[in-house]
């Protein structure tokens, strides 16, 4: 492990409000990872960067981190079971819905943790306890401090482990004078994404002009205004089907939802990727645009405009 993370320059917006911008998809590949790692840069080290896409982390490929610390991080208990006060009835076998049951022995990608067969094991054998779920790091990378996490194959309540590395995110932001931190949602509108956007002040959705593109879009956003949360899109790679992307500014200047990016398709995206840098520090079409429209992402998330 490294040593402690470096203190940075302080950096305030004036009401010393710690404010959080969560950039999400309503599905996958929409180029959001690529982003958040180009705000990373743009940010010039003021802020905390967040990976709460927990089930498919990818920011740390880009940023390359070095983890300075990591913790545990429990979920569903496990269902353990004392031979030596075991007689072998069944009865827990027999009541266990999700068969995680067998031979006297808990299947522990089976195990709910509803703890039934505690309850009704007549010689009190079965005992719950902790399950190691995933772990969450505390990293420093040449960008700034970011906050990532991983879950175990197979284990659920991603929602959590979202919500833990979220609230790490905050306490390390504001341990080091920091007024802001820039989360990587998950794509989709489940549970890691509401996790996600929860107590965010800004949420920026990117999306592609397609078909499906445009579907998931109107999802996430109706998610976002579910919330309460203040919500503007990104089109990337709009010219590849400008007709498409048409649509989607006519369908949000209808819903009064800010459109703040057009990003066009550019095949330094690739090339950063490939080089593990953000495609702002290679320069093009595709950096031109982010650069131009961080200042409006930034200005809204602060009421600058």
């Amino acid at each position: 492990m490294a040593g402690p993370l470096p203190e940075p320059a302080l950096h305030h917006s004036g009401d010393g409000r710690l404010k959080q911008l969560t950039v999400i998809s309503g599905k996958g590949g929409t180029g959001k990872t690529s982003l958040v790692a180009s705000f990373a840069h743009l940010s010039r080290g003021r802020a905390v960067m967040a990976d709460c896409d927990v089930d498919a982390p990818d920011l740390h490929l880009i940023l390359d981190p070095t983890i300075v610390e990591a913790r545990e991080f429990h979920a569903l208990k496990l269902a353990k079971i004392d031979k030596s006060r075991c007689t072998a009835c069944g009865e827990c076998k027999a009541r266990c819905r999700f068969q995680a049951i067998r031979d006297l022995q808990v299947q522990r990608l089976h195990c709910e943790g509803c703890k039934v067969c505690q309850l009704v094991c007549p010689e009190e054998a079965i005992t719950m306890v902790d399950r190691l779920a995933g772990h969450a790091y505390l990293s420093h990378t040449r960008l700034g401090p970011l906050v990532h996490a991983r879950l175990l194959p197979g284990e659920g309540t991603s929602g959590k482990l979202v919500t833990m590395v979220r609230d790490m995110a905050s306490a390390l932001a504001r341990k080091q004078g920091m007024d802001m931190v820039i989360i990587d949602g998950s794509p989709g509108i489940g549970c890691p994404v509401i996790a996600s956007l929860t107590a965010s002040d800004h949420a920026l959705v990117v999306t592609e002009p397609t078909l499906s593109g445009m579907h998931d879009l109107s999802r996430v956003l109706e998610v976002a205004s579910h919330f309460g949360i203040d919500a503007s899109v990104c089109i990337n790679k709009y010219d590849l089907n400008k007709e498409n992307a048409a649509m989607i500014e006519d369908r949000c200047r209808s819903a009064g939802v800010p459109m703040v990016a057009r990003i066009p398709f550019d095949p330094q995206v690739a090339r950063a990727i490939v080089a593990r840098r953000p495609v702002v520090e290679l320069g093009g079409p595709a950096s031109e645009a982010i650069n131009d429209r961080w200042a409006a992402v930034h200005g809204r998330l602060f009421g600058k405009i």
